[in-house]
C-alpha cells in the first residue's frame, strides 16, 4: 500500500489531495479545494471517491453546508474544515502560535465529510521522536479519539521543521483496519521563525 499527499497554496487559494492506494485498487481518495483566509483555511469543496465521487459545498452565504449525496444540509460552524484541510489547518495553528498549544490542549474543529459536519477534538501530544523512511523527525502527535461507535481514530504527527505539515498520518477504523501512511522523501525544510 502507498499514499500520496498533494497541497498546494498560492497564499490565496490552495488545492489538496490525499490519496492510499493498495495494489488494484483505491482505498482513499480525498480532494479538497477552497480559499486562504485570515483565520486558516476556508475549504470551499470537499469530495471523497472510491468508484463515484461524492462532495460537500461549503455554502458560506448562507451559512450552511450541502451534500450531493441529497443527506440533509447542516449548519456551518466559524472555522468548519473537511477531513482533508483539517490537517492542514492544525498545522498552520501550531505554526503560528506553538506556544499555544502545549502536550494535554484540546482543538475542537467541525470536520466536514461526505453525509455529515461533526466537531471532531484533537488533543496535542507530546512531542515524540521518529524514524520514517524519510529520516529521523522530532513530531508533534494529535489524536482525534472516536467518540461514536463508528468514528475513526486518526492521529497525525506534524514536524515543525516542515513548518508543522504532516509527516506521518495513521487512521485506524472501529474494526481495526488501519491505514499508516509515513513521509517517504525529505521535503524542503519550512524557513526559521
Amino acid at each position: 500500500m502507498f499514499g500520496e499527499l498533494v497541497w498546494l497554496q498560492d497564499g490565496s487559494r490552495y488545492d489538496g489531495r490525499l490519496a492510499l492506494k493498495a495494489v488494484f485498487f483505491t482505498l482513499l481518495n480525498w480532494h479538497s479545494t477552497g480559499k486562504i483566509g485570515p483565520s486558516g483555511l476556508e475549504p470551499e469543496r470537499y469530495s471523497e471517491s472510491r468508484k463515484a465521487e461524492v462532495a460537500s459545498h461549503f455554502v458560506r452565504d448562507q451559512g450552511q453546508i450541502v451534500f450531493s449525496n441529497n443527506a440533509p444540509p447542516v449548519p456551518l460552524q466559524p472555522g468548519a474544515q473537511d477531513r482533508m484541510s483539517v490537517m492542514m489547518q492544525l498545522g498552520g495553528l501550531l505554526a503560528a502560535s506553538p506556544g499555544r498549544y502545549p502536550a494535554g490542549t484540546r482543538i475542537s474543529v467541525q470536520t466536514v465529510g461526505v453525509r455529515d459536519g461533526d466537531v471532531w477534538v484533537f488533543e496535542v501530544g507530546d512531542e515524540e521522536q521518529l524514524s520514517l523512511p524519510a529520516g529521523e523527525f522530532t513530531a508533534r502527535k494529535l489524536t482525534r479519539t472516536p467518540r461514536k461507535e463508528f468514528d475513526r481514530k486518526l492521529e497525525l504527527w506534524l514536524a515543525p521543521r516542515y513548518g508543522y505539515l504532516p509527516v506521518r498520518i495513521r487512521q485506524t477504523e472501529s474494526n481495526g483496519d488501519f491505514a499508516d501512511a509515513q513521509l517517504r522523501k525529505p521535503l524542503p525544510e519550512a524557513p526559521a521563525n
